[in-house]
Order: C-alpha cells, then structure tokens, then sequence
C-alpha cells in the first residue's frame, strides 16, 4: 500500500526540523525555542501516522486536526524566531513555506474527510 502523499511530506518536514533543531543547538541559540519548534514540527508527522492508521473516520479527522495545530504552532515559532533573527531568511522562508503547504493539505482533507463522513 503506498504512503499518503501528506504523511510523506510530514516526515520530510520533520526531518528539516531535526536539522534545523540540530543548527540551533549547535550555535548556542535558544534552547528553549529550538526545544518548542522541534516538539511541534515532528508533532505533525507523528499525528499525520497516526490519522493514517485510524480505523474509523471521526478518529481521522481527529488526528489530523491535531497536526494542522502542530502546523499552526511550528509557523509560530518560526516567525517567532526569525523575527528574533534566530534563523536567516532563506531558511526561513523555504521552512515556512513547506509549513504553510502542510498547513493547506491538511485543511483541504479534513474538508473533504468532513464532507464524505456528512454525506454517508
């Protein structure tokens, strides 16, 4: 059975997430930060798996309702720490675009998830 294109997608996120944690760390930058930043931004890969494997719809959506709040929080925390010059630009604005893109995946299926589960 192939793998969900957005659980793809989340799992390569949080692997950026994991460097990008790894940088910070490295550069001596906020812990704190970079610790709430990697939480959330694997968060939506682990829900992701999970809403995958879910055996009934509610429990689904459920799950991804959870990731999308992962995503709304990893944006948060990326402004956040570029605006307190912790992350460069380019970094930034690539990161924060695959975050946005999670973002709007995960809103479009919980859409349709919502619409089909109406429907039956």
């Amino acid at each position: 059975m192939a793998e969900s294109i957005v659980a793809q997608k989340s799992f390569q996120f949080a692997i950026r997430i994991v460097k990008l944690y790894q940088y910070l760390k490295e550069q001596k930058q906020k812990f704190v930060l970079a610790k709430q930043l990697l939480r959330s931004g694997t968060s939506i890969g682990a829900n992701t798996e999970e809403a995958v494997a879910a055996q009934l719809a509610p429990d689904f959506i459920y799950k991804l309702h959870l990731a999308l709040k992962e995503t709304r929080e990893t944006s948060y925390w990326l402004r956040l720490m570029h605006a307190v010059n912790l992350i460069e630009s380019a970094a930034f604005e690539s990161t924060h675009k695959d975050c946005a893109e999670l973002q709007k995946m995960l809103s479009s299926i919980i859409l349709t998830s919502k619409k089909k589960t109406l429907n039956f």
